[in-house]
């Protein structure tokens, strides 16, 4: 592939918990700006690949152990057994050649997006992804958590009656869990694509660089894969926005997230784009530029000069 693309990615999340921190609340910053992570948004495009039959290495799978005779336990896999099973190699420790593990890793429809680090049984890999993808940061001010409290069918066997009514209570009644979401927030995240990372491995015949079928692969599934990924605490989080700007080659953007505004209207809310300026001084430079969203809810503000509009959903041109 010989050029560039630049974008951003949005999502929504409304009653639901996108990115949680380990207190189980969104992910904040120290001075309370909402954000989530680059891992909060390739998981679901992992799982989306997943599903579709492709080969992903960097995901959690599940086998049995058992660690006794007679007794059996569900582990995840380590990395080293992740990749024995996925390219179906018997023991990695017996592979000695780089050569062919690092053919391997490129066969892996996530690490030939986002890259690997690799540091296994003698091998110690590091191939920095085409696909870098930033942190997606909250843009409607007005997010707040909401803590809900759930009760669960079961009493906890492990409390034991004690001497007084209220610890006898306790012990009969059923536990109660927390489940902590978002009102609504919107996430957009910055991504960039350089598929010149490869070219030291096309050059050693390890792969045959970043392709156009990659890219169509990355694209198709940032579109949905939000919106496809309905876990409990996922359900609510949808894809709403994306833009994508593809360049020269040898044409450096900044973090086009900084220009994306949300604002929230009582008919539709708006997104405004405001790099016009900048992508319209630079307009020969840029071969197309696509901008997806959800139209019943919302309406794009831009003036960039040829940039088309598609619903994020049909894919087609508004």
């Amino acid at each position: 592939m010989n050029k560039r693309v630049y974008g951003v990615l949005g999502i929504v999340s409304r009653m639901s918990n996108w990115n949680a921190d380990f207190t189980g609340y969104p992910k904040t910053t120290s001075n309370g700006d909402v954000f989530g992570s680059d891992k909060a948004f390739k998981y679901p495009i992992k799982k989306m690949w997943e599903q579709q039959g492709k080969k992903v290495l960097y995901i959690k799978s599940m086998k049995f152990n058992e660690p006794k005779k007679g007794e059996t336990e569900l582990i995840p896999r380590s990395l080293k057994e992740r990749y024995e099973y996925i390219f179906d190699v018997e023991d990695l420790k017996k592979d000695k050649d780089t050569r062919n593990v690092i053919t391997n890793l490129f066969t892996a429809v996530d690490v030939k997006n986002f890259g690997a680090t690799f540091a296994e049984e003698g091998n110690n890999i590091s191939i920095t992804g085409a696909v870098q993808i930033g942190q997606g940061f909250n843009k409607y001010d007005e997010t707040h958590a909401e803590e809900q409290q759930i009760l669960s069918p079961f009493r906890d066997a492990s409390k034991k009656e004690g001497k007084n009514n209220e610890d006898k209570e306790e012990a009969k009644s059923s536990t109660l869990g927390t489940k902590i979401v978002s009102d609504e927030a919107h996430y957009f995240y910055p991504f960039a694509i350089n598929p010149t990372v490869y070219d030291e491995f096309k050059s050693l015949d390890l792969t045959e660089g970043y392709t156009e079928e990659d890219y169509m692969s990355f694209k198709k599934a940032s579109l949905v894969a939000a919106t496809s990924f309905s876990t409990n605490a996922k359900l609510g989080c949808e894809n709403e926005f994306a833009l994508f700007i593809e360049t020269e080659i040898d044409l450096y953007l900044p973090d086009l997230s900084q220009y994306i505004t949300f604002e929230k209207r009582e008919g539709k809310n708006i997104i405004t784009i405001n790099c016009d300026e900048l992508l319209n001084e630079l307009q020969e430079r840029i071969y197309n530029i696509e901008i997806y969203y959800n139209p019943y809810t919302t309406t794009v503000e831009t003036a960039i000069k040829g940039a088309k509009k598609y619903n994020i959903f049909t894919l087609k041109e508004v």
